[in-house]
């Protein structure tokens, strides 16, 4: 149980505390997960993938839509490519994004609902 048990920790339940330590994830994959989160914790960025989760855009249309300048669209889509948030096609000059798979609209709709529930006083159960 190497790395569960920190010295002078004081546990309850060793079997409870075995079983939720069998199938931890990487530390690489948990630092990728923050890297995503962080990458998401924007509200210009949420308003993209919201856009994106309805169809494909070209660079200038979800600029207009999102409210910012095509420089600065870009630059944000860089980023998301490099995270693999949103993935891109030619077409002539004209580049179209869309979010990289189904995951990334998953991830967006649960959070989305978490906090609308949350404001509705739905409760977190």
């Amino acid at each position: 149980m190497r790395g569960i048990e920190p010295p002078g920790a004081h546990i309850v339940d060793r079997e409870a505390v075995a079983s939720a330590g069998r199938d931890r994830s990487s530390d690489e994959d948990l630092t990728y997960l923050s890297d995503l989160f962080q990458m998401l914790a924007s509200p210009t960025r949420l308003r993209m993938v919201e856009a994106l989760a309805a169809g494909e855009l070209c660079v200038g249309d979800l600029a207009a839509l999102v409210g910012v300048s095509q420089s600065a669209m870009s630059h944000q889509l860089r980023q998301m490519r490099q995270m693999r948030i949103v993935r891109y096609r030619k077409e002539g000059r004209l580049a179209f994004y869309r979010l990289d798979d189904r995951h990334v609209e998953m991830l967006f709709l649960a959070g989305l609902e978490h906090v609308q529930e949350a404001a509705g006083g739905g409760s977190a159960q």
